[in-house]
């Protein structure tokens, strides 16, 4: 195949497995763009065409592919509905090839994730529709899930040196596509370094054990996801605070957060984000928060 360039919105799947596509794009020799960080336009492109009623994750993700439909040959848009009936998503994970079909102009590159189909038949299926050689792709899988291991290995690292330290410390429980996102969660951790204290990211633990541990906080509980960040809550039994994070009107959050504040003994900040949200309001409720643990 003729050089292609492969679009990546910098959107909700981007902050799980964006490091991954990265190195296994690079290796397999395709050339990426990525939508830049979350910004004002970026937000007034999803808005523009997204349901009201659709999360403001859903609609900043929807404006990274509007932005890049006339930059690429591709836009690359996976569809992950299960990993396992124990593992599920939201249905707007499942829904995001269709919604990219249905509102950008471009060829679209997926793949699918669910009970059958893996990350790795997901590569085997870009690399055959990009004619890419099954040596190369093989390679470039090995490298790129090799990196992404060692990079997931040492944020857990450098958490755990955090828990063990004697300093104040805050969780921040949220997916990761909220806490790490320009809009949504940059400002607040911004605002937050400005104080003495230290912060954990639920999402930065390794996935096998907040999944497992999040049967302290729910039995019953199926969503992959909602597992992940909620089973850090265990891990971090000395932490001095929890801020729970999610975005306007996402209905699992709404849920999932609720049933882990009934359950925890701490100090807790709830933060709801939409599209009009004013970090003045913001900061002052992060601010009474701070001073309630540093009194403590």
């Amino acid at each position: 195949m003729d050089k292609v360039t492969i679009g990546i919105p910098r959107g909700i799947p981007y902050y799980y497995y964006g490091n991954f596509w990265k190195i296994f794009f690079k290796q397999c020799g395709i050339k990426i763009i990525e939508s830049p960080k979350t910004n004002e336009e970026i937000i007034k492109l999803g808005s523009q065409i997204a349901p009201d009623e659709m999360c403001l994750s859903m609609k900043i993700y929807l404006g990274h592919m509007k932005y890049l439909e006339d930059k690429c040959d591709y836009l690359f848009v996976p569809r992950i509905d299960r990993f396992d009936n124990y593992n599920q998503t939201c249905t707007n994970f499942l829904a995001f090839y269709d919604l990219a079909n249905h509102y950008c102009k471009i060829p679209i590159l997926h793949y699918n994730i669910d009970s059958n189909h893996t990350v790795f038949d997901g590569a085997l299926e870009i690399g055959n529709k990009l004619e890419i050689p099954k040596m190369k792709l093989l390679s470039a899988y090995g490298e790129a899930q090799a990196l992404d291991d060692d990079l997931k290995k040492k944020r857990a690292e450098e958490q755990q040196k955090i828990l063990e330290s004697p300093d104040k410390k805050i969780l921040i429980v949220s997916h990761s596509y909220n806490i790490h996102d320009e809009f949504i969660g940059s400002a607040i951790l911004k605002f937050l370094n400005q104080y003495p204290i230290k912060i954990l990211y639920s999402d930065y633990f390794l996935e096998e054990d907040t999944n497992s541990l999040s049967k302290q906080i729910s039995q019953n509980l199926y969503w992959k996801y909602s597992k992940e960040s909620i089973g850090a809550i265990p891990l971090c039994q000395n932490v001095d605070g929890i801020i729970f994070l999610s975005t306007f009107p996402c209905g699992l959050d709404s849920l999932v957060h609720e049933l882990a504040i009934r359950k925890i003994q701490k100090p807790y900040l709830n933060l709801v984000i939409d599209d009009i949200s004013s970090m003045t309001g913001i900061e002052t409720r992060i601010e009474s928060f701070v001073d309630l643990i540093e009194q403590n």
